[in-house]
């Protein structure tokens, strides 16, 4: 069967090939020579994805909780008990008592009709995504200085012909491993590759030269890069002049720093800086990518608008093998905030305060706009309104917010609180666990839809493996919910195309516009959006002829004001930071059914420098614990001389008490509402003598009893 992987934003396409051998069923992965991305590469996880799809833990039917166990149920029985207390919340407390929780591993279909079913079916303002955790720092810096979000600025194939090319913190040998050869055609080329991140990685072997800063001062670097082009003589004067605003705002802020200060508080050299300025500054063309490492942050957006402003600066954009990419994480984190799962947006990237982006969508919706709620809050702060009271019932589809969301302890105490949760998905997660009622969804396998990769590039996944058991997919189980919420006639819907049909037109217009893309087009390549009409090729590079602002303009941001609240104490002495690992995916809901993958990485694992773990009597291979102000988790040690000696390092797609985000912080950046997960003031603790001391203290009591 034809078919894609499910994980990352890249979208690899490939064959399963099916075989008996005697009783047994294996199978076997062949990549997709023809893939336009992929280029016919598969990295561990895309060859194992099959595992989690087979997996004997999958639920196949609908499970009701009774006295704190699950059972199954009818469908019809489910829906009806699911409809009845929906009903009976919003009765009692209003529409937005209701919550709905998105993902960014929906197909675009799906997406869009969750978005629709929030706003239409149910009429609550309270919908977001677990994709507010991965793009939505470069999404809303995207926005705000060139008047569109995409991932990259052009296509992945010109980036070999670049001169020069920034990675700051990510790590694509990872974490997007079959897109690696385009960098190292780069190299091979000639291309000056620099790496910003406090950890030496795959990709930082790549690099000419590797600047390893504190986490969270990703910033100031960029800053400092940016006096020293200016100081050389590098900014492209006629580009500024013609196709910018605002520079004025930053020029006379740049000509004030002081470059050792910069250097200083980043934790690197001035001379790591100069050299990247100048590699930089002085190439012909160039890229800038950025991913988690600079956006999961309380500054987030700021760090981001930094590094715009090197490019634009340099007017290295708009133009071949020049540009601008945010490295997507989920599968269709790009997709699946075009189209309504975000709070503040509709369908095509249209906002749902613009009273003409209302109108247009409530038309096609066939509602009255004044019907059409307005915008909600964010993914985490959907988590206090549930503490607070003000959301008593939520729909959780394709997420697991208990381990995704920052303060992790905290999300877990306040969705006991719910009258009513309701869980879409494929297996027992942390978060399903705590559900009312758990409804089982189809795998990547069964379930038909186009995914929007990080080029932007709109892809049609197959699905053509029969659904196991009474499973369902997920926009088949929002139409049946939306038939018994007496909202029939706006979902009725038989199949992911008619779904996707009314996608094009609910984008027509806007700025993600897939009015031109059919199934029928997409069938061989892909298509870059926007892709106006049917006889357009598609956009594979923004920004040629003009910006997206009114005024086709691109905006500078002066220098920030904010910073990370997070500081090293006496109490809280190391920085922590976290992240992916190769073997898995997001919260490891999927990945840790994989066998192969299990075997390859079984358990987190805490990466610090030996002088560190000396200096507080931690082993290497030992249980720790670590704790920050939010709370504790358990992890391993590993030893590793490739990270900065203030500085740890944790995976985080492990649950209960080994998921990192228990202790991470929930502090939100002000513009795009993305939690401060990449810094985070931690002690640790061998575990060993954790229980050493409870058990000294155990004695000391029982002693005082004895007495």
């Amino acid at each position: 069967m034809n078919t894609q992987c499910p994980y990352c934003s890249v979208q690899c396409s490939m064959e399963l090939v099916e075989e008996r051998i005697i009783t047994r069923k294996r199978f076997k992965t062949k990549p997709n020579k023809q893939d336009p991305t992929s280029q016919g590469r598969l990295c561990i996880k895309g060859a194992n994805a099959h595992q989690h799809a087979i997996n004997g833990d999958r639920i196949t039917h609908p499970l009701i909780k009774i006295d704190g166990e699950f059972v199954q149920i009818p469908w019809i029985l489910a829906y009806e008990y699911i409809a009845d207390q929906i009903k009976e919340i919003q009765r009692e407390s209003g529409r937005d008592s209701m919550g709905v929780y998105g993902g960014g591993s929906l197909t675009n279909e799906e997406a869009y009709l969750l978005g629709k079913f929030a706003r239409v079916a149910l009429k609550t303002k309270h919908i977001d995504y677990n994709g507010r955790f991965c793009m939505s720092a470069a999404a809303t810096a995207g926005n705000a200085a060139f008047g569109i979000d995409r991932g990259l600025t052009n296509s992945l194939a010109e980036i070999p012909d670049a001169k020069c090319i920034l990675l700051v913190g990510t790590n694509i040998a990872d974490c997007q491993p079959t897109i690696l050869p385009y960098f190292r055609k780069a190299k091979k080329n000639g291309a000056f590759i620099i790496v910003i991140d406090p950890r030496e990685t795959a990709t930082s072997k790549l690099a000419d030269l590797h600047l390893q800063p504190k986490p969270g001062t990703d910033a100031h670097i960029a800053n400092g890069m940016l006096k020293v082009i200016m100081d050389k003589g590098y900014v492209d004067k006629a580009f500024i002049e013609e196709r910018t605003n605002d520079f004025h705002l930053l020029k006379e802020d740049i000509k004030a720093i002081d470059l050792k200060e910069m250097a200083r508080l980043a934790g690197v050299s001035v001379e790591e800086i100069e050299q990247a300025a100048v590699e930089y500054g002085q190439a012909e063309t160039g890229f800038i990518f950025t991913a988690r490492g600079v956006e999961q942050h309380a500054n987030g957006y700021e760090n981001v608008r930094q590094f715009i402003n090197l490019v634009l600066a340099t007017g290295k954009i708009g133009k071949h093998a020049c540009g601008y990419g945010a490295v997507t994480g989920q599968g269709n984190g790009q997709g699946g905030r075009e189209h309504g799962q975000k709070a503040d947006q509709l369908p095509g990237y249209r906002s749902i305060e613009n009273p003409e982006h209302r109108k247009y969508i409530s038309e096609v919706w066939g509602i009255d706009e004044k019907e059409l709620p307005r915008k909600g809050v964010s993914a985490y702060e959907m988590m206090e309104k549930v503490d607070q009271g003000d959301i008593t019932g939520m729909l959780v589809m394709a997420s697991n917010p208990v381990v995704s969301n920052p303060n992790g302890i905290f999300v877990e105490k306040a969705l006991k609180k719910l009258k009513f949760l309701v869980v879409v998905d494929m297996f027992l997660s942390e978060t399903s666990r705590m559900a009312d009622i758990i409804l089982p969804t189809s795998s990547y396998l069964e379930d038909e839809g186009t995914m929007t990769n990080l080029e932007g590039r709109v892809v049609l996944r197959k699905g053509e493996r029969p659904l196991p058991g009474e499973v369902k997919h997920d926009w088949q189980i929002l139409c049946d919910l939306a038939d018994l919420l007496e909202c029939k006639s706006a979902f009725n819907f038989s199949t992911a195309e008619d779904i996707f049909n009314e996608l094009r037109i609910a984008s027509k217009g806007g700025k993600a516009d897939y009015y031109g893309i059919t199934y029928s087009r997409l069938k061989e390549e892909g298509i870059f959006w926007p892709c106006p009409h049917p006889e357009h090729n598609g956009t594979d590079r923004l920004f040629d002829q003009s910006f997206a602002h009114e005024d086709e303009k691109a905006v500078f941001y002066p220098l920030p004001q904010t910073g990370s609240n997070e500081r090293i104490s006496e109490m809280f002495p190391l920085y922590l930071t976290t992240g992916r690992i190769m073997e898995h995916y997001l919260t490891g809901v999927q990945t840790r059914r994989s066998t192969e993958l299990n075997k390859r990485a079984s358990e987190p694992l805490l990466e610090i420098h030996p002088e560190t773990a000396n200096q507080y009597g931690i082993e290497d291979g030992v249980l720790v614990e670590l704790t920050s102000e939010r709370g504790t988790m358990v992890i391993r040690s590993k030893y590793t001389e490739k990270i900065r000696r203030d500085t740890i390092f944790a995976p985080f797609h492990w649950g209960d008490s080994q998921s990192i985000n228990r202790i991470t912080s929930p502090t939100l950046d002000p513009f795009c509402k993305m939690p401060e997960f990449k810094i985070s003031a931690v002690r640790l603790t061998p575990l060993t003598e954790k229980l050493l001391d409870t058990s000294n203290k155990k004695t000391d009591k029982e002693k005082e009893i004895k007495i």
